[in-house]
C-alpha cells in the first residue's frame, strides 16, 4: 500500500511541475508583452515635446544668442533680423520655426549650444 502511495505522490508532483512549467511560460510570455508595449510607450511620450517645453528651449537659444552674439560696437549695422524674427516666431507660438533659426544662426557663428 504505502508504495502505491508513493507513485500516487510522485505522479501528481510530475503533473504539478508540468502544469506549473506551462504557468511560468505563459505568465512570462504575458509579462514580456506587456513590457514590450510600456517600453514603446515613453518613447512616443518623448517624441512630441510640450509647448512648455519648446517654449523654454526657443528661449534658451534666444538667451544664448544674445549673450554671445550680439553686436554691440558703433557702426555695428543694427540688430540681427533673423535672430528679431525667430523671436517673434517663438513669442506667436511657431516654436519649430523659431527654434530652427536660432540653431541655424548659432552654427552659422559656430557658438556652442546644447542639444535638445
Amino acid at each position: 500500500m504505502r508504495q502505491y502511495i508513493v507513485a500516487i505522490c510522485r505522479f501528481k508532483a510530475a503533473q504539478f511541475v508540468a502544469y506549473s512549467s506551462t504557468m511560468i511560460r505563459r505568465r512570462r510570455t504575458c509579462f514580456l508583452s506587456i513590457l514590450t508595449v510600456l517600453a514603446c510607450l515613453p518613447a512616443t511620450a518623448q517624441a512630441q515635446q510640450t509647448n512648455e517645453q519648446l517654449a523654454a528651449r526657443c528661449a534658451e537659444l534666444g538667451a544664448i544668442f544674445d549673450r554671445y552674439n550680439t553686436r554691440r560696437s558703433e557702426g555695428s549695422g543694427g540688430p540681427d533680423m533673423q535672430r528679431l524674427g525667430a523671436g517673434i516666431d517663438c513669442q506667436k507660438g511657431r516654436y519649430q520655426q523659431g527654434i530652427k533659426t536660432l540653431e541655424d544662426l548659432l552654427q552659422r557663428n559656430r557658438t556652442p549650444y546644447p542639444p535638445a
